[in-house]
């Protein structure tokens, strides 16, 4: 399994400009492989920032971000794609579910581009839908779901490809408490079959968490705390 570390990362938006803005200052961490980490801050922290590095959606202005031995901030758009389709699985804070298609369409949507036998493809999703008790609901158009059924879904979608890290981006930020610990328990399983989870948020409910083995926390672009909790 491979670890992820950064090593001095900005980043700067509108660079050279009267408006230039550094989002991320000079960050260095490491996410252990099979554990669950939570970046914690508020509101313009960077978070959703430095996540974003981190999944291979945008590249940093200055540093290097590492994926076990392989530097993967200064690769070729091509390559990047193929790291984000096979490496990692997204969850929005919005879901993203594309209305007027079913659930199971939306989740093995991710697949397409890596072109699997459809059987088996379908066989995938509906084995994913049973995991997180949403099979009833595979030929259901997603507008028609819950909130706690969106995200389940929205997390099916996420691991159709088998990804060895999933990125959360505020998970929890439109849920109740009480699907909000529902979630942190569906990290849980994720964890215990060997996935790494990489979760922003400033919900207590999620960075107070057992499930939760490290946080890291962010204050104006900077890594302001580290804190270990017990797995």
């Amino acid at each position: 399994m491979n670890r992820i570390s950064l090593d001095n990362v900005t980043k700067v938006f509108n660079q050279g400009r009267p408006n230039e803005y550094a989002a991320i200052r000079g960050v260095s961490l490491t996410i252990e492989p099979n554990k669950v980490t939570c970046l914690k801050g508020p509101s313009g922290s960077g978070k959703s920032t430095l996540l974003s590095m981190i999944g291979c959606l945008s590249r940093p202005s200055s540093g290097r971000i590492h994926l076990g031995d392989q530097m993967i901030s200064g690769l070729p758009e091509r390559f990047l794609t193929d790291i984000r389709r096979h490496t990692f699985g997204f969850i929005f804070q919005q879901f993203n579910l594309i209305a007027g298609l079913s659930v199971i369409e939306n989740v093995i949507l991710p697949a397409y581009p890596l072109a699997p036998d459809h059987q088996s493809l379908m066989m995938r999703a509906h084995e994913l839908l049973a995991r997180f008790e949403l099979d009833h609901k595979a030929d259901s158009q997603v507008q028609w779901l819950s909130g706690g059924e969106a995200q389940r879904a929205a997390i099916c979608r996420a691991l159709i490809n088998n990804p060895q890290i999933l990125i959360a981006d505020e998970p929890t930020a439109n849920l109740d408490t009480k699907l909000s610990h529902a979630f942190m328990g569906q990290m849980s399983q994720l964890r215990k079959l060997g996935k790494t989870v990489l979760i922003t948020s400033h919900d207590p409910v999620v960075f107070d968490s057992p499930v939760v083995d490290s946080v890291v926390e962010l204050l104006d672009g900077s890594v302001f705390l580290g804190e270990e909790h017990a797995a």
